[in-house]
């Protein structure tokens, strides 16, 4: 089946994601907070749409923090361009109680790690820096996957357009 060239632009600007990718990646934020004792990990889309979370973020806005992430890291992405920088990669937000790391996941989403006084800022970046290229790889395997078409099983069959004419006629 071809898809049109407004189709295939929609598929490689945003990303598409089932459930076995959302698992894939709670996998992999779930080590990086095992080993790195941060508090929660994000994933968010770089135009700061939270993809998934987890550990402890019960008192945070998530949709604001996404957000708010994205167009920080925005704002970044240009600071390191007026600087002669192709891009920072990483920022760090350091609080009193709590701080944020912020690193680019792969080309198109961001890796956050909220973290406390139980870890430090090491051990963060050295866990963070792991995770980031983990996750650019589930996300090269979900480009792949979308610029191929459709998800494995999705596809519908050829008859389909043929067999909903009828069933349609019927009810007319």
């Amino acid at each position: 089946m071809q898809h049109s060239s407004r189709e295939q632009r929609l598929r490689s600007e945003r990303m598409v994601f089932y459930a076995h990718d959302v698992a894939a990646l709670n996998e992999a934020l779930d080590g990086f907070l095992e080993l790195s004792q941060a508090r929660a990990a994000f994933v968010i889309d770089r135009e700061g749409h939270l993809v998934t979370r987890r550990g402890d973020c019960a008192d945070a806005s998530l949709e604001s923090v996404a957000a708010l992430v994205a167009g920080s890291f925005a704002a970044t992405r240009e600071l390191a361009r007026l600087l002669g920088e192709t891009e920072f990669s990483t920022m760090v937000h350091q609080g009193r109680r709590d701080s944020i790391q912020v690193s680019l996941a792969g080309e198109r989403a961001l890796f956050a790690a909220v973290f406390d006084e139980r870890t430090n800022l090491g051990l963060v970046r050295w866990h963070a820096r792991e995770s980031c290229e983990r996750l650019a790889q589930l996300f090269q395997g979900m480009s792949e996957r979308a610029v191929g078409g459709q998800e494995p099983g999705a596809a519908l069959p050829s008859e389909f357009g043929k067999d909903a004419a009828a069933a349609l006629d019927k009810l007319f």
